[in-house]
């Protein structure tokens, strides 16, 4: 029986393996993302001016991501985080309307958040990077007038920093 559990054991620890190897690599998610305003699907006067992300891996597989929104009306809204990749929710702060949240990286292009707001789900976010690191696709799962939505939008690496 003992050995038999030892051979689970390694056997998960094993298939475990990719896992965690997968979130130390250096992510092409690094960097600072410019929204393309135009990749929004709705209408002009709706969409914010301006959306900064800026994405960080911190020792101890961690990840650190800032955001600024300027809103039509130049009101700015920011929000930052430093949270464990293992998805474990911890704090975040800022203007914007997002208290907690939690991370997860499958493996290094890819980027799985999810958002609360005073104890309420607000949105899971799945950000993607294309093959030449130029463009980063972000797909926004959430709920509307009680409907499940999807929303996908275009973000460009700031020039300084094209791979």
């Amino acid at each position: 029986m003992k050995t038999a559990c030892v051979a689970l054991v390694a056997a998960v620890m094993l298939q475990a393996t990719p896992a965690f190897s997968a979130s130390t690599a250096t992510s092409p998610l690094v960097g600072t993302w410019l929204l393309d305003t135009s990749s929004l699907p709705m209408p002009p006067a709706a969409r914010p001016k301006r959306v900064v992300l800026d994405f960080k891996q911190v020792p101890g597989n961690k990840w650190a991501t800032s955001a600024e929104i300027v809103e039509h009306d130049n009101n700015t809204l920011q929000a930052q985080s430093t949270l464990s990749l293992d998805g474990t929710p911890g704090k975040a702060s800022g203007t914007y309307l997002v208290d907690r949240a939690a991370v997860k990286m499958p493996e290094p292009g890819v980027l799985v958040m999810q958002l609360m707001y005073q104890g309420v789900p607000a949105s899971t976010r799945t950000y993607t990077v294309s093959a030449d690191g130029k463009v980063m696709t972000e797909i926004e799962a959430y709920f509307k007038d009680g409907n499940p939505m999807m929303r996908t939008a275009y973000f460009k690496r700031v020039a300084s920093q094209t791979k």
